[in-house]
């Protein structure tokens, strides 16, 4: 029996360690193609997705894996740039080089308004969620550096652009996690336009699928962060099913890309069966009807 036990300690410590040291910056890019755009487009739109970026102070590894990712037309930041106040800078020099070549957004999450601090981690096992008291963070500083650096913040609004000649009705939704996120701005004023709906948590993808976005792109969950093989992710820390907790989902009639992020919580930096992830998305011509 106490050799079994002992095999069982080293092996938990194993993996703790592995998590901790190998896979918690095994950054690297995914690449998919989704042929959503309107038969008609023009022709193709490469977005890079990052989301759960959680730069601290110092994060030399994470920012030089920013400056090698390709370039795109459009990039795209789903929220939590920072995991402490002191990353603004670091997060807005970080992201400098990877904008887009046509457009750059952005949301914010919870990690970018209020100051991360320790938690229970059997908390996120909860059914019901516990409201705290928080620090507020530099969320304006944020929003401020990012916007004088050519970011557009898409927080609650609504808008239309041109994306490489595709009329394009644009949604960015704040973090729902936190009851930030207002769908008043929501309702489709274009719906002859291609539908394309960007916010922090997934939470808010069912309502927007069903307002007609074709294409929803949410971080927030980081993929579960430790997930079990033939398991799959312990929580998602949203109201998202497990099964659901990154890459493609198919809701309604819209496509989202749950993104597992780069980053985790200074306070909880460690990832099991889920690396951190940056994506290269090629949207297309959907085939004609």
């Amino acid at each position: 029996m106490l050799p079994v036990l002992i095999g069982v300690l080293a092996l938990g410590a194993g993996c703790v360690l592995y998590g901790v040291l190998i896979e918690h910056s095994w950054y690297r890019l995914v690449r998919c193609r989704i042929d959503i755009l309107p038969a008609d487009a023009p022709g193709t739109i490469t977005v890079l997705h990052l989301s759960d970026l959680h730069f601290k102070a110092r994060d030399g590894k994470k920012a030089r894996f920013l400056a090698g990712l390709p370039a795109a037309d459009v990039t795209v930041v789903t929220g939590d740039f920072l995991a402490e106040p002191g990353g603004v800078e670091t997060a807005v020099g970080a992201v400098r080089t990877c904008r887009g070549g046509i457009a750059s957004w952005f949301v914010l999450g919870s990690n970018d308004y209020f100051v991360p601090r320790p938690l229970n981690y059997f908390a996120y096992f909860r059914k019901e969620r516990r409201t705290r008291r928080a620090e507020r963070g530099r969320a304006a500083d944020l929003r401020d550096q990012l916007t004088a650096d050519g970011w557009a913040d898409l927080t609650n609004s609504r808008r239309s652009v041109e994306l490489a000649g595709t009329p394009t009705e644009l949604l960015g939704l704040d973090d729902a996690h936190i009851y930030r996120h207002d769908f008043r701005a929501a309702p489709r004023e274009a719906p002859e336009r291609f539908g394309f709906a960007v916010m922090h948590s997934p939470d808010s993808a069912p309502e927007t699928a069903a307002l007609g976005y074709e294409f929803i792109v949410s971080g927030h969950t980081h993929g579960g962060q430790v997930c079990l093989p033939w398991v799959g992710a312990l929580v998602t820390n949203s109201s998202m099913p497990r099964r659901l907790v990154k890459g493609l989902i198919r809701i309604g009639g819209a496509v989202m890309y749950q993104s597992p992020g780069l980053g985790t919580s200074k306070f909880a930096p460690f990832r099991f069966w889920c690396r951190p992830e940056a994506t290269l998305i090629e949207l297309r011509p959907r085939p004609p009807a």
